[in-house]
């Protein structure tokens, strides 16, 4: 509003030149009088939209050259308007962004687009959770990735968002199934356990679990079970910042020992109300796929197999060979079984808007999602996402509210049809028979489709709510309460119908079966928090101090019902003939803590960060519940020191280490305690009790202990900007489950192992601004991490049960596998060595070659273009590793082979069974460095290519078209399929083109 007054003061104040000139109008001053009346008839209204390439930029000043007096502001469209001559120029300038000027050349319209200022990128606020701190002040090593990043990929877990654009951070996806989860290590492995290195996920300041959901007996075709984090719709995420060394995370304590990673969901801004609508339909289809035989090739090896074995008639199970299956058949049923097409269809909509005091989000999704396997199978998840944030008029008090509701319905095949997709002969019979139904050809074969009726389906709801209450009681002092609440509910059940066997085994329903699994897991957490800060002469100090209490309940019953009437009574457990509880259980997971962090800058040059945390947890007991975490992070900021001022190549410089100790109690609960479960058998009238875990009180927490020290430079106004880092950290107190001998009942006992796990790496960032300018811009982004891990001390190894897991002083992930030495010269048999000299080859004694399947390194390369209303991203993901190769089965049996085994020079004899040293060589081969295979890739990971319709502004519409590509292209020498994922039975990623168009007004 005093913008419009200032505005309409200034034409008052040229009405009143005006009147002045007339009234003192003379013929000597005609031509005075006539120039100014010409320049006044001659301004007109500028209008145009402001951009930063993809969304508008609310809040941009525009003024004229020259002319103080004459200025307006873009609002929440992006949009202006002033008044100016043809001949001026304009000036548009925003915090964070390059100040460009434009002459307006007599335009009406002039949409301008700003580029980011890098140098006063570093002036941004990271979110570390309890506080933010500026990019250019951070002690700590952050990576972090906005909803730019995220918005241009055709995703639906947030976890692939990250793959290959984070230093340190690798991301891997499990399965190319709708709802697969992903596996992320952070700096690598810290503990022994598999499921002790997970990350604390925090959604707008709430811990999210990540402990996986449901059962391995309900689960569906991923090698690993339900992901939460599919939970989180990717669109409404603002920014992901991962907290990697020990002074970003202690002040997370014990939650923080494995990293952490913050996700921000979206929030609204001030400015009229706006509608957005996003649709798009996508296509998957299997990215890589092995070549295999032809029936051909195949047909040839059987019989060269029958031959030397000795056998002259085939055998009657010999299908493929003797003339039950045509020799003339060729399927390919890579392309039969998992070559379909996956449709995904997406819609999101937003509205937002509201005052300077009070503004909202709200933001709803649906998506839906089909498979590549035969038969319908449906993924659909919908969403809505709510924020509110309101201050009061004095500004001390503030509230904000935010909330996500997730409801997902998953039904997928109970098996992957992937295996046997690469195994079955390919002149097997066709899957269906002249009248459409399942094809068993006399019983000669299992129909792989049969497997297809047997299924999973997963519903899941998921609630996450927060709200922040805060008071400023002085300029200086603040307290503030935050609020969290998470509530999610999984039912999965796994059905075996009848009909998924062969008709000639005569079983009816009373053979089908269902087992059924509940989990309901819900918590809340309080965090009251008192904020300081002073200045003091050129120094500034700020202190936090906090608490938390959090509280988990997760209930879990799994059953099992079995002899239905009929299969259409299958989901109904109350009709079987037979049930049975195989598991009810609640556990409570209870935790608080004490924390604090003190800050000191001085002169802008030296900065000091203390956090610590005490924390306490339930998972513990007696007398080791308690745990004292701490770290100390330190920064130089060298480029502000008097003798480089006025650098001109080095604009920006800074040392910073960190150092700290860090705990873990990713055990799960009740570990310390005797635990019994129910037999389900009644002894004159009881239900019996089994024991199921012994009492050990005396194990504590894990510590981690980090070290960092890092580099950060950027030249040229920062267009040039180079980050390193140097990690070293140490695991020790190892939270594992020691094998207990069977005569005692138990199969392991929980207790601190004291064994010391080591990862070092080097990290490296580099982000440059290569071309600016009116109509053209190009940016690039590249990152590389090499991680080693090693295992550093583990007394009494050689006698314990991990002596042929664990070696000390090599990675704790390693294989120990055979040696291979080569082929028999007479029988062409592959041979391994005899490490220990006896005679004779054992996996105990000769299994002393290692193989580590960890990539060696990783990183990603990204560009980004702009051209007028064309913006082009792309990434490219690269790993170096290794892998397994294909080993399906002895060549010569059943059992399809890659195409490459066809050339008998380079392999064993064939056998169809018969002879067995050829079959035990080949089984030691697949257990040998000899199957180890370069899997190293270059992946195109990540493409999209956006462009914005020139609309004219009167419409108030922007419209931007798009398409979006993931796993388009992949360079390797990997001979097993898709190099990324590396289990080989189950469905590797997918490729996925998406089309679609966001309108926003």
């Amino acid at each position: 509003m005093k913008k419009i007054s200032f505005y309409k003061g200034g034409l008052a104040f040229l009405y009143l030149i005006i009147i002045g000139f007339s009234l003192s109008y003379t013929p000597a001053s005609a031509n005075k009088v006539l120039r100014p009346m010409q320049s006044l008839r001659q301004q007109s209204q500028i209008s145009g939209i402001i951009t930063d390439g993809t969304n508008p930029l609310p809040g941009v000043t525009i003024s004229i050259k020259g002319k103080a007096t004459a200025g307006t502001i873009s609002d929440f469209n992006g949009q202006y308007q002033i008044t100016a001559a043809p001949t001026d120029i304009l000036v548009f300038s925003f915090m964070g962004f390059v100040t460009v000027t434009q002459p307006i050349d007599g335009r009406k319209i002039l949409n301008v687009q700003l580029q980011e200022d890098a140098t006063q990128l570093q002036e941004v606020k990271i979110n570390v959770g309890y506080y933010s701190v500026k990019e250019s002040e951070r002690t700590g090593s952050i990576a972090k990735i906005t909803s730019k990043d995220i918005e241009n990929q055709p995703v639906t877990n947030v976890l692939a968002t990250m793959q290959g654009k984070m230093a340190g951070v690798d991301i891997v996806q499990d399965s190319g199934s709708p709802g697969g989860s992903f596996t992320i290590k952070i700096r690598g492995q810290n503990s022994l356990r598999a499921d002790g290195n997970q990350p604390l996920y925090i959604i707008d300041g709430v811990p999210y679990s990540s402990e996986t959901i449901g059962s391995t007996a309900t689960s569906g075709t991923a090698p690993t079970l339900t992901s939460p984090l599919n939970s989180i719709n990717p669109s409404d995420v603002e920014s992901i910042e991962v907290l990697k060394d020990a002074d970003a995370t202690a002040i997370y304590g014990s939650r923080g020992a494995n990293g952490v990673v913050l996700i921000t969901t979206k929030k609204g801004k001030a400015g009229v109300t706006r509608f957005s609508i996003n649709s798009s339909s996508s296509f998957g289809t299997v990215t890589d796929t092995p070549k295999l035989m032809n029936t051909q090739q195949y047909l040839a090896m059987r019989k060269q197999a029958f031959v030397n074995d000795g056998v002259t008639v085939y055998p009657s199970s010999a299908y493929d060979v003797n003339g039950t299956w045509s020799p003339n058949r060729y399927t390919d049923w890579q392309d039969k079984l998992i070559g379909g097409t996956a449709k995904i269809y997406t819609l999101q909509g937003s509205v937002s808007g509201g005052s300077d005091r009070t503004h909202y989000l709200l933001s709803g999704n649906y998506r839906t999602e089909t498979t590549v396997f035969p038969g319908d199978f449906k993924y659909t998840k919908g969403s809505g996402h709510f924020s509110m944030h309101h201050t009061s008029d004095d500004e001390r008090f503030k509230i904000t509210f935010s909330a996500n509701y997730t409801s997902q319905n998953n039904n997928q095949p109970a098996v992957d049809l992937t295996a046997v997709s690469r195994t079955l002969a390919p002149n097997a019979p066709d899957l269906h028979d002249a009248k459409g139904a399942l094809n068993w050809e006399n019983g000669t074969w299992t129909n792989p489709l049969a497997g297809l009726q047997s299924e999973v389906e997963s519903r899941i709801n998921d609630l996450v709510a927060n709200t922040v209450l805060s008071y400023r009681f002085l300029p200086n002092l603040e307290f503030k309460t935050s609020f969290g609440f998470t509530d999610l509910d999984n039912n999965e059940s796994r059905t075996q119908p009848s009909t998924m066997y062969n008709p000639s085994f005569g079983l009816g329903s009373k053979s089908s079966s269902i087992a059924t699994n509940f989990t309901n897991r819900s918590s809340w957490i309080v965090e009251p928090q008192i904020h300081y800060n002073v200045a003091i002469r050129k120094g500034r100090f700020e202190a936090l101090l906090g608490s938390t209490l959090q509280n988990q309940r997760t209930e879990r019953l799994y059953q099992f019902g079995s002899g239905f009437a009929s299969n259409s009574l299958i989901h109904d457990l109350a009709s079987a003939t037979t049930k049975a509880v195989r598991l009810s259980d609640v556990t409570i997971y209870k935790y608080q803590a004490l924390f604090a962090r003190l800050n000191y800058t001085w002169d802008s040059r030296y900065i000091l960060n203390l956090t610590g945390r005490r924390d306490g947890s339930s998972r513990f007991g007696p007398g080791k519940q308690f745990g004292t975490f701490g770290a100390v992070g330190t920064a130089w900021l060298f480029s502000n020191e008097a003798f480089l001022k006025g650098n001109s190549i080095l604009s920006f410089g800074k040392l910073r280490a960190s150092y700290g100790i860090t705990g873990n109690d990713q055990i799960g609960d009740y570990q310390f305690l005797d635990t019994y479960i129910s037999t389900g058998n009644n002894y004159q009238g009881t239900i019996g009790l089994q024991p199921t875990r012994l009492f050990n009180p005396e194990f504590g927490w894990e510590s981690n202990k980090k070290f960092e020290v890092a580099l950060e430079t950027g030249f040229l106004r920062d267009r040039i900007f180079l980050t390193t880092a140097y990690y070293f950290n140490r695991s020790s107190n190892q939270l594992v489950g020691a094998p207990l001998p069977g005569i005692t009942g138990f199969s392991s006992l929980y207790g601190n192992l004291d064994a010391t796990v080591e990862n070092s790496g080097f990290e490296l960032t580099l982000r440059t601004v290569n071309l600016t300018g009116e109509h053209f811009e190009w940016s690039t982004n590249f990152n590389i991490s090499v991680n080693r891990n090693k295992l550093i001390s583990f007394p009494g190894l050689k006698r314990s049960t991990y002596a042929n897991t664990y070696v000390v002083g090599e990675p704790t992930s390693i294989i120990k596998v055979y040696h291979y030495t080569g082929m028999n010269s007479t029988t062409g048999v592959y041979e391994f060595e005899d490490i220990n000299s006896d005679g004779i080859t054992t996996a105990l004694g000769d299994r002393q070659a290692l193989a580590d399947l960890t990539p060696s390194y990783f990183g990603g390369l990204s560009n980004q273009f702009r051209y007028k209303g064309v913006q082009l991203d792309f990434l490219f993901q690269f790993v170096k590793q290794e892998a397994f190769g294909a080993l399906p089965g002895v060549p010569g049996t059943l059992v399809n082979q890659l195409a490459s085994v066809a050339d008998s020079a380079a392999q064993q004899p064939y056998t169809a069974g018969k002879n067995g040293s050829v079959i035990t060589a080949y089984n030691r081969f697949g257990s040998s460095d000899a199957a180890l295979q370069d899997a190293s890739y270059v992946r195109l990971k990540n493409i999209s290519l956006t462009y914005d319709l020139p609309l004219k502004l009167s419409q108030g519409l922007r419209c931007q078209l798009y398409w979006q590509g993931q796993n388009l292209l992949t360079f390797t020498k990997y001979t097993n399929g898709d190099p990324e994922f590396k289990f080989g039975g189950y469905l590797p990623p997918l490729r996925v083109n998406a089309v679609g168009v966001k309108l926003t007004f």
